[in-house]
């Protein structure tokens, strides 16, 4: 499930052996179409990216205080200043200094994560922001789980606005999606996955719901509505989180990482 590769930026001095340029037509980009290249923007996305040999590489672009700090890396970015970066990028993108314009990754089958031995799965329903998305990568990156199952339709690309928020995480968590999730949650059940998903009213609690199972997907709804009715009944059980009777939920991101910690606690070593 590994996911591309960077480069060595800095001056544009000799290149070191073996680095590649990156291409050179600098353009301001079109509206990014849907299954089309992407920008990715930010330090710690960029440099996952370049790291990622499944990537493919378009334009690479960095400013030259920036670039200076790219020493190592696999290809050498064309230099900009930062009005020139903020020109290519959506308006606001906190770029650092530093972009990459790359092919999206290609989605991986649930069949395929299967077989390699996944144990920590999380499946989400509908989930339609960017940032909360890009979040739940960088938490189940933390926690050990190693895929996202997304819908095909209704949930959001994987945009720089989400790599930028996963901080590098959607290289390293496989993204699958499932055209129905219903029956992305039974395949996972017959694999062998205990099928939790989180609903305020549940009276289980999350951490005896995910106790002792050997293979665990975490299932999560949309920010406002929740788990659709099919998808709630096709979980093995719907668990809680205990918060405070004053405050009605969570965030979707922060039910998230709370959830993963659970499901992943005791499987890392102190320290």
């Amino acid at each position: 499930m590994a996911r591309n590769h960077a480069k060595r930026p800095g001056q544009r001095p000799s290149s070191p052996p073996g680095a590649r340029s990156a291409p050179a037509s600098f353009a301001r980009p079109e509206r990014e179409k849907e299954g089309g290249p992407v920008w990715l923007w930010g330090t710690h996305a960029v440099l996952a990216a370049l790291a990622n040999p499944d990537r493919q590489f378009l334009q690479f672009v960095a400013t030259e205080n920036a670039a200076e700090r790219l020493q190592g890396a696999p290809l050498i970015p064309q230099i900009l200043t930062g009005k020139e970066l903020d020109q290519r990028l959506p308006p606001g993108a906190v770029h650092q200094g530093i972009a990459v314009k790359a092919e999206p990754l290609e989605p991986v089958a649930l069949e395929d994560l299967i077989a390699e031995g996944a144990t920590r799965i999380a499946v989400l329903d509908q989930v339609s922001d960017p940032h909360n998305l890009g979040a739940i990568f960088r938490s189940a990156a933390a926690f050990g789980f190693t895929g996202l199952v997304l819908q095909t339709r209704n949930a959001p690309p994987i945009t720089g606005v989400v790599a930028k928020s996963a901080a590098g995480a959607v290289e390293t968590v496989a993204e699958v999606r499932a055209v129905n999730i219903a029956r992305a949650l039974e395949q996972l059940g017959e694999a062998g996955f205990h099928t939790v998903g989180l609903a305020g009213e549940s009276n289980r609690p999350l951490d005896l719901a995910v106790k002792g199972a050997q293979k665990i997907a975490i299932v999560l709804g949309a920010e406002g509505p929740g788990l659709r009715p099919a998808v709630a009944n096709a979980c093995a059980e719907l668990a809680r989180i205990q918060i405070a009777t004053d405050m009605e939920s969570l965030n979707v991101s922060n039910a998230a990482a709370i959830a993963f910690y659970e499901a992943s606690r005791g499987s890392f070593p102190a320290g």
